[in-house]
């Protein structure tokens, strides 16, 4: 089976790729371009890229594993091992982006072994974005609150607690959270804009590790997905199904219809499908874990200990990172899995119209403002990275009263946002995963 990374690499105008999948009993690997423009150094399938956001996954089995030691439940209040944040949060707000709690709030307290108790006092300081349990909006802030929840209960720093937790159970040799340990290895550099610049910072804070800051191979992601399958890692099956339980309906279909314990949820043709993407600087990386499937023809499998099942990491380092990884799927997935993912959304083929009046405004919440006018959405970054990224302007395609797709001028894939209410009335814009609260 090929992949023809080489290929897909030019297309999508990538520096550096790696592939990994399972397949017959066995990972199959592939890597093309570079790890960095500048130095040239070529990708190879051991190299390590930052897997970004999948990390989240990885700390919510954190939170998964101590739940069955009795240390905690999802009802628990966090409130209950960290007083300072709000008791309206539970730990399955966390787990499932319901909590509130800042979600782009990239607060640098230092590269100490304090830095996540020193960032959840910062965090504890800001309001909520909406009631905990009132809606969805992604939450970087909540999972280092929860990776902060890890060091506390397990008396570890969350790195070390991960890796006696997860890493090393599972024998991975590849996957590290700290710059002086990736830097022992091949390891890639992220790149921004249409110019493929090399990013002038490699990555991000500390604080932000437990959201976002594992690096791995392609085949160490795979082989932690494969634990959700085979029911031979650290978790137990009932946490494993727990995890890929619908807790959540999005209110706009993004990358999946609901979201789990930290897992995002999806079907395909029928087939449930675990799945988590992640985006650093320049760095971007899918994970795709379906457990009831096999070879098309095959017997299937789950979490029983049976050998079915698909899963397929990706990592990349810049260019169209989102096209690249819908043409690995599209690849991969009718061959290994007899299913064809879901085709990206398109506009109708109506003559273009304004959003209707009623949703034009200023949307904005901690990091970001969000206007809407005519078929226009300029999205503008006022946090901390506001220097590294210009205001972003989208064309707008409505599709519905209160749904519509934006695209940039350089994209080839349009993103589905919505406007609606919470319960209370209060309006809200759903866009890249986030709410965020109409303001003017």
């Amino acid at each position: 089976m090929t992949i023809r990374l080489a290929e897909l690499i030019e297309e999508f105008r990538v520096p550096g790729a790696s592939i990994a999948y399972w397949h017959g009993g066995e990972i199959h690997r592939e890597a093309g371009g570079l790890l960095n423009l500048d130095t040239g150094v070529e990708a190879t399938p051991d190299s390590l890229f930052q897997v970004g956001s999948v990390t989240k996954v990885w700390t919510t089995a954190q939170i998964m594993l101590l739940i069955e030691q009795g240390r905690l439940t999802l009802g628990t209040p966090v409130a209950e091992v960290l007083p300072e944040i709000d008791p309206s949060v539970t730990i399955e707000h966390l787990l499932t982006h319901t909590s509130g709690l800042d979600g782009d709030f990239f607060h640098d307290t230092g590269r100490g072994d304090d830095c996540l108790e020193r960032y959840v006092t910062a965090i504890a300081r800001r309001p909520l974005g909406h009631p905990a349990g009132a809606t969805h909006s992604y939450s970087n802030g909540g999972f280092s609150v929860a990776g902060r929840v890890v060091e506390v209960l397990t008396g570890k720093v969350w790195d070390q607690a991960l890796r006696d937790q997860l890493v090393t159970p599972l024998g991975l040799t590849h996957t590290w959270t700290l710059p002086e340990d990736v830097l022992r290895f091949r390891a890639a550099t992220g790149h921004l804009g249409a110019a493929n610049e090399p990013t002038p910072m490699w990555g991000m804070m500390r604080s932000n590790s437990p959201a976002g800051q594992i690096c791995s191979t392609a085949a160490d992601l795979v082989r932690f997905g494969r634990s959700f399958v085979a029911g031979d890692g650290p978790l137990s099956p009932a946490s494993v199904r727990a995890m890929a339980e619908p807790r959540v309906e999005l209110p706009e279909r993004v990358y999946g219809s609901h979201w789990g314990l930290g897992w995002i949820l999806d079907t395909w043709d029928g087939t449930p499908v675990l799945l988590h993407g992640g985006n650093t600087i320049g760095q971007a990386a899918m994970l795709w874990v379906l457990p009831a499937t096999d070879t098309p023809g095959g017997t299937g499998g789950g979490v029983d200990g049976t050998s079915g099942g698909t899963v397929v990491a990706a990592l990349a380092n810049g260019g169209d990172t989102d096209g690249l990884f819908h043409a690995v799927a599209d690849a991969l997935f009718p061959e290994l899995a007899g299913l064809t993912p879901p085709a990206p959304p398109s506009p109708p083929d109506a003559p273009a119209r304004d959003v209707p009046s009623a949703h034009e405004g200023v949307y904005e919440r901690t990091g970001a403002r969000i206007t809407v006018r005519g078929r226009e959405l300029v999205y503008e970054n006022t946090g901390d990275f506001s220097d590294l990224e210009p205001p972003m302007r989208f064309e707008l395609a409505p599709t519905g009263e209160h749904r519509f797709l934006a695209r940039r001028s350089a994209d080839r894939l349009w993103a589905p946002g919505a406007f609606y209410a919470l319960p209370d009335g209060s309006p809200y814009l759903y866009f890249g995963v986030r709410s965020t609260p109409k303001v003017s």
